[in-house]
C-alpha cells in the first residue's frame, strides 16, 4: 500500500528516482515487520507477568545496508534507534534523551543493574560507562561526544595482504559536528572497483549508482576515494555531503576535534593511533582459521 512519493527525504548522496525510492520502501517494510515482531514479543512478556521487572532494549548494529551508510562512519551509519522500556526501573518514562550513547555502554549497564562493577566482572577492560544514570534520569557522565571507528567489513575487498586490506577510519561526533580521519585515503573505501565494491551490500540502489560510472557525482559520493580529513556540520548538513575540513572558516574546529579524537584513542591504546595499525590488516580471516 506504499508509494514512492511516501518517502519524505532521499539522502543527497543518492539520486532521487523511482528505483531508489522503491528500494527505501522495501527497507521500510522490513523495519515495520521488525517493529511488529517486537510488539509480539512484548505482548508475550506482559502475559507472562514479567514485563514490570524486565529491561527491554531495542537498537540496531548499524544504519541502512545501502551505499555510503552501512560499513561507514557518517551520521546515518552510526545514528541508530535506541529504545529502552522498563516499567519499574525507568524514572519519568516517555523521555527522549539527546545524550550521545554508544553501544559499548550496554555491557556495563547490564552489569551495574545486576550489582556487578564492570572492573570487577572478570571481563576484559570495558571503555563504556553504562547509562544507568539516564534510566534513573540523573545524568552524571560527559556525553557531549562519541568515538567512532572502522577497520574492515566482513568480506575480502582489497588485495594487499592474505586477509585483504581494510579501510581504517576513526571519528568523533562532538555535539553537532562530525570529524572523520581516514588513515589510508589511497584505498578504496568500499573495496576495489575491479572486485565489485564488495564492502557495499547488493541492492537496486547500489546497482543503479554503480552502473552510472565513476564520472557520476553519486558514484563518487558512494564509492570514490576520500580525503584524509572530513568535517561535517550535522545541523546544516545531516547527510554529510559538504566536507568542511579544508574550509578556512572551519579549519580550527577540525584541528580541535582531531586533537581530541587522537587523545582519546591514545588513552584507549588504539594500535592505529600508536603506529601499529598494520596489526589489523594482517589478522588471519576466520575462514582461514576454520580450514586449519
Amino acid at each position: 500500500g506504499k508509494k514512492a512519493i511516501d518517502i519524505e527525504h532521499v539522502p543527497g548522496f543518492w539520486p532521487d528516482n523511482d528505483i531508489v525510492r522503491r528500494d527505501m520502501l522495501d527497507y521500510a517494510v522490513e523495519v515495520e515487520a521488525y517493529d511488529s515482531q517486537i510488539g509480539s514479543l512484548l505482548k508475550v512478556l506482559e502475559e507472562s507477568g514479567q514485563a514490570e521487572n524486565t529491561l527491554v532494549i531495542v537498537t540496531s548494529d548499524h544504519g541502512m545496508p545501502f551505499p555510503r551508510v552501512k560499513g561507514h562512519n557518517y551520521d546515518l551509519s552510526n545514528r541508530v534507534p535506541l529504545v529502552a522500556s522498563w516499567p519499574k526501573g525507568i524514572v519519568n518514562p516517555g523521555r527522549r534523551v539527546a545524550d550521545l550513547v554508544s553501544l559499548i555502554e550496554l555491557a556495563p549497564t547490564f552489569l551495574s543493574l545486576n550489582g556487578i562493577e564492570p572492573d570487577q566482572s572478570g571481563m576484559a577492560s570495558i571503555t563504556g560507562k553504562g547509562f544507568v544514570d539516564l534510566l534513573q534520569n540523573s545524568p552524571k557522565h560527559d556525553r557531549s561526544f562519541a568515538i567512532l571507528g572502522r577497520e574492515r567489513n566482513d568480506v575480502w575487498a582489497r588485495p594487499g595482504t592474505e586477509s585483504g586490506l581494510g579501510y581504517p577510519v576513526r571519528g568523533i561526533r562532538y555535539q553537532e559536528m562530525l570529524y572523520l580521519h581516514n588513515f589510508e585515503p589511497d584505498r578504496w573505501p568500499c573495496g576495489n572497483v575491479e572486485l565489485g565494491l564488495k564492502d557495499t551490500d547488493a541492492s537496486p540502489t547500489k546497482s543503479f549508482i554503480e552502473a552510472a560510472g565513476d564520472h557520476d557525482r553519486f558514484w563518487q559520493f558512494c564509492f570514490g576515494k576520500r580525503p584524509q580529513e572530513e568535517l561535517f556540520d550535522l545541523k546544516a548538513d545531516p547527510d554529510c555531503i559538504k566536507n568542511l575540513a579544508m574550509d578556512p572558516a572551519h579549519r580550527g574546529k577540525a584541528t580541535m576535534l582531531r586533537e581530541k579524537l587522537f587523545a582519546e584513542l591514545k588513552a584507549q591504546s588504539d594500535p592505529r593511533i600508536l603506529g601499529k595499525g598494520a596489526i589489523f590488516d594482517n589478522y588471519p580471516t576466520a575462514k582461514k582459521q576454520a580450514k586449519k
